[in-house]
């Protein structure tokens, strides 16, 4: 079994001068959600997530190599400047530091080199999407590059697999959105090769019914989470439902591995909006308590109630720790879909404003060395 020490760079491998990648890394939407953590990022509970096409990071790394006469001075912090769209961004700053630090054991070289971090997304900003998955997991793919320069010899896999740890260290969520249209993160029995540790491809085959599959991002709520995630997560720490909760992710896990290998749509859409709810039970019954939906979500979801009730299309929702709904849909029924979306939901959005996605394969290398 893989442990922590496995991650541990310990080459002696002559230092790169300088250089540059380049990586874009989606989002992705839990459809079994993981909510409540222990420390160093592990999980409470195994999660399984669409990877996202569309809504991404896209971020550059430039690194130069400090000089030897003020290593002995420098080589006690991280040195990097941080851009966002091409400018300077001084209120991110103290997240990658904080990254950079849970990641320095394993990753010893980085305080050798001054880093230029150059990030974008393609959705919009304050969009109300969360982007600490794709950020993080395309900032990973970028430092797993300057690794791979220093240890040519290192095999794929590896580099995909650390990767994935890497991401999780910053944003936990962020090791589903290294590779693989389907993610598992977190240990369970029925998952060979899961792990506490970084995602895994759902090592199952999956069917057709679930292949390009659509998500068209209903925003409902563009403006600042009412809750952080980890003030969430904490949440469950002490939570009077806690046990269960985690029991029932297990069983909806199994659940869904089977959905997706037998193609049933109907007790597909039933997991899916009861992992949604639940997250929001989660958070509306734990102390101090909060309710993340807005009206307009309630009146979104009840809309695809009445829709699918009437014309038998499998669309349903999802949620993530926010008032903003994820409709999901096999590509087929794509046209109908969204017609429905412009004709009963857009009114619900805040300034008319939706995305369409579908499910993507993960991170992508732009720009090499």
């Amino acid at each position: 079994m893989i442990s922590e020490k496995d991650f541990i760079f310990n080459q002696n491998a002559a230092l790169i001068s300088e250089g540059g990648f380049e990586w874009s890394a989606p989002s992705n939407i839990a459809l079994v959600k993981y909510w409540g953590k222990k420390a160093n990022q592990i999980p409470a509970n195994p999660s399984i997530s669409f990877t996202l096409n569309h809504c991404k990071t896209i971020t550059k790394l430039g690194f130069t190599k400090k000089h030897s006469d003020k290593l002995s001075v420098t080589n006690s912090r991280f040195s990097f400047d941080l851009l966002f769209e091409g400018k300077p961004k001084e209120d991110f700053k103290p997240k990658i530091q904080k990254f950079f630090e849970r990641i320095e054991v394993y990753c010893p070289y980085l305080k050798n080199y001054h880093f230029i971090i150059d990030t974008q997304n393609t959705f919009p900003h304050s969009s109300g999407i969360a982007s600490s998955a794709s950020g993080m997991a395309a900032l990973a793919m970028n430092i797993m590059s300057l690794e791979k320069e220093l240890n040519p010899r290192m095999t794929d896999d590896f580099f995909y697999q650390k990767a994935s740890f890497l991401a999780r260290l910053g944003s936990g969520s962020a090791c589903r959105s290294i590779k693989g249209d389907i993610v598992v993160w977190g240990n369970h029995k029925e998952i060979n090769g899961s792990s506490d540790l970084f995602g895994v491809e759902l090592p199952s085959e999956v069917h057709a019914n679930f292949k390009n599959y659509q998500d068209t991002i209903i925003l409902v709520d563009k403006g600042e989470k009412q809750v952080s995630s980890t003030v969430g997560h904490d949440l469950m720490q002490n939570h009077p439902f806690a046990v269960q909760r985690f029991s029932q992710a297990h069983q909806n896990l199994s659940a869904i591995k089977r959905i997706l290998e037998n193609g049933n749509l109907v007790e597909f859409i039933k997991i899916v909006e009861s992992e949604a709810l639940t997250l929001h039970a989660m958070m509306m019954t734990s102390m101090p308590y909060f309710i993340l939906m807005k009206p307009n979500t309630l009146e979104i979801i009840n809309k695809i109630w009445s829709f699918r009730n009437e014309t038998h299309i499998p669309l349903c929702f999802t949620l993530d720790a926010g008032a903003n709904v994820h409709v999901l849909y096999p590509e087929n029924y794509k046209n109908e879909t969204l017609q429905f979306i412009k004709d009963d939901l857009v009114g619900y959005c805040q300034n008319g404003q939706y995305i369409c996605d579908e499910i993507g394969f993960g991170s992508q290398l732009i720009l090499e060395n």
